[in-house]
């Protein structure tokens, strides 16, 4: 047309905005920690969940000390999303905690940069083979402890130390029903795995 500039910006001129980032995080822990309601209460889509109800046949194998109110269990695993900025989207993958279903746990494992480890501090036992699981790997993660009915009766320090963690690894208490508290977490990871980056050497040319 004469008389249009020809050099003023369109809407097309732009272009399309960036794909944000996604990075692969898997919820992990012990039977009955807590891991579902973690993705479920911090995932902005609706959870895939994979549950059922807990059986009579299971009795023999299935420790539900100290969760005796536990009614069902994973028995694949939980998904959800959960967008952390502008540039940076989380896929959450909750791992099923019974020791049957650990053999899944390395399929999980392919292309995760990070994991939290939930801890039931009544039984911190039963996180054990989790931790166990990421360290042999070099995944690095953080160590919830979620705090049942509010309960956080010990210090971060001491958990840690009955824990044996290294010092890099943070521990953090949570509540797994709780969406800001579960961010908070994920966001602790997150800065953990931007640390490991920053200070890994940069190899020799």
């Amino acid at each position: 047309m004469a008389g249009s500039d020809s050099t003023a910006p369109t809407a097309l001129s732009a272009g399309p905005a960036a794909a944000p980032d996604t990075v692969k995080i898997l919820i992990a822990g012990g039977f009955g920690v807590g891991k579902t309601t973690m993705v479920g209460a911090v995932s902005e889509i609706a959870p895939l969940r994979t549950e059922e109800p807990l059986t009579v046949a299971g009795l023999e194998v299935d420790d539900l000390k100290g969760i005796e109110e536990k009614r069902s269990t994973t028995v694949a695993l939980d998904f959800g999303r959960i967008t952390i900025g502008d540039d940076l989207v989380l896929y959450l993958f909750g791992t099923p905690g019974q020791q049957r279903f650990w053999f899944m746990w390395n399929d999980l494992a392919i292309g995760a940069l990070g994991a939290v480890v939930l801890i039931d501090v009544r039984r911190p036992e039963s996180s054990f083979a989790a931790i166990d699981f990421f360290e042999r790997r070099g995944i690095p993660f953080v160590v919830a402890v979620n705090g049942f009915h509010g309960l956080h009766p010990y210090p971060t320090e001491e958990i840690k130390e009955s824990l044996a963690l290294p010092a890099h690894v943070p521990v953090l208490l949570c509540d797994a029903r709780e969406r800001d508290s579960c961010r908070d977490v994920l966001v602790a990871l997150i800065d953990r795995l931007i640390e490991d980056v920053t200070l890994r050497p940069t190899p020799a040319h």
